[in-house]
């Protein structure tokens, strides 16, 4: 159970860019509006592939948070972090300055970080070995997303990058609160960012039957929970969030948005990429979170789900729910806004923590759109296609990734408690 004594961890800015727009507030928006991001796939030709759509970020411009050099040696998933981890320390109107530095640490999590850098590469090295950049190395390397805004921003303390595939940025926050607990830092900027639409990408998952193949109509391609659903959709973004311990906080005056009460994190040992029916893992990870976060299940009141729209996940997924919620389970409001931005990979967690956050802000609880037909094995609550108003104190985020990996986090309104 949580130690009462221990530092608090409160959320004081965000950041985010996603198919849905490039910020915070466009991106909520829409999300609000049950607009999808989804489209047919323009940053290459996708002839030949048996998925021909993604969700895409729209009109990004590095040049905006990295100067020219800059941007020519740091793949896509890295500028999406720096993009992501600015608009957050803009947003909690908090400066680096030497003397915080030291306790200013960075978790960034990525599942295959520059794999359009590797690709690329490889295609220069069998034309010629010498026509290999010399920044291929650190470009594509999935700590870099970490290394490159601790580097941006002047950022020395505990500084990692998580791998857990579409687990990777949820680890990240949980560590990153774990590390400030701890009393190595003050301040964690904590996120993920993902930007592998590439071709051969989308072609291994097609070879996997892993995505939608919709094309005909992107923004209902992404479906979770409906009986109809035939895949994720592979899409792309980044998204941080400014962690600090409460009384750092409170000294300088922060806006306090949120606070990260629970973490829990376990592997299924079980299969490489599915889940087990029984989705025990899953389950011990939320309820790990709800005992770190001393809270009953009853208390929860809304879950932004993995919700991957795949056959495997759905079902599973919601097995774990009312294994851990018990009847609470169906009073539960539950979504899945992968269903408008599609699967962002290793930047999910980071996306849909700050979802939960905006969600307990505004008291909007963001649907799960593409509704249709009901799946009798997924049975729950899950904000059917239109945004619904409702005030929670305390909201849990599902992330599981390939390899058996599970992470839950337990987000709750800020109370100001002596």
């Amino acid at each position: 159970m949580k130690n009462d004594q221990r530092p608090r961890v409160v959320v004081t800015g965000l950041g985010l860019v996603s198919p849905l727009g490039g910020t915070v507030e466009s991106s909520w928006a829409a999300l609000q509006q049950g607009k999808s991001g989804i489209g047919p796939i323009t940053r290459f030709d996708p002839t030949g592939l048996e998925t021909t759509i993604a969700g895409e970020v729209k009109d990004f411009d590095p040049l905006q948070y990295l100067d020219r050099k800059e941007v020519r040696r740091t793949d896509r998933f890295a500028q999406f972090s720096v993009a992501a981890a600015a608009q957050a320390l803009a947003d909690a109107e908090l400066e680096i300055t030497p003397e915080r530095a030291p306790r200013v640490g960075v978790a960034f999590g990525s599942g295959i970080g520059g794999v359009g850098t590797l690709v690329d590469n490889i295609v220069a090295h069998d034309k010629d070995p010498r026509r290999v950049s010399p920044f291929m190395i650190p470009m594509m390397i999935i700590d870099m997303a970490a290394g490159e805004v601790a580097m941006k921003f002047h950022a020395k303390g505990p500084n990692l990058g998580t791998v857990s595939a579409c687990a990777s940025s949820a680890h990240a926050i949980g560590l990153a609160a774990d590390t400030i607990r701890r009393g190595q830092a003050d301040v964690m900027l904590a996120g993920g960012a993902e930007a592998g639409l590439i071709k051969v990408a989308i072609g291994a998952f097609n070879s996997m039957h892993a995505l939608s193949r919709r094309n005909d109509d992107p923004p209902r391609a992404s479906r979770p929970f409906d009986k109809e659903r035939d895949g994720f959709v592979f899409s792309e973004g980044g998204g941080c969030i400014v962690l600090e311990e409460l009384g750092f906080a409170r000294a300088r005056g922060a806006r306090i948005l949120a606070e990260v009460s629970g973490y829990g994190a376990t592997a299924d040992a079980y299969h490489v990429t599915a889940p087990p029916e029984s989705a025990e893992g899953a389950y011990r990870a939320m309820r790990m979170a709800l005992e770190d976060a001393s809270l009953a299940p009853e208390a929860i009141g809304y879950v932004n789900a993995h919700g991957t729209s795949t056959q495997a996940n759905d079902g599973s997924e919601t097995q774990a729910l009312k294994s851990v919620f018990g009847d609470h389970a169906y009073r539960l409001a539950v979504s899945s806004t992968k269903s408008m931005i599609g699967h962002t990979l290793g930047a999910a967690g980071a996306i849909e923590a700050i979802i939960c956050v905006l969600a307990m802000r505004d008291g909007v609880l963001p649907p799960t759109i593409n509704q249709q037909v009901r799946d009798p094995q997924c049975d729950l609550d899950y904000v059917p296609n239109t945004a619904r108003k409702a005030q929670v104190d305390h909201c849990v985020s599902n992330s599981m990734g390939f390899g058996g990996h599970n992470v839950a986090l337990v987000i709750s309104r800020w109370e100001d408690a002596a």
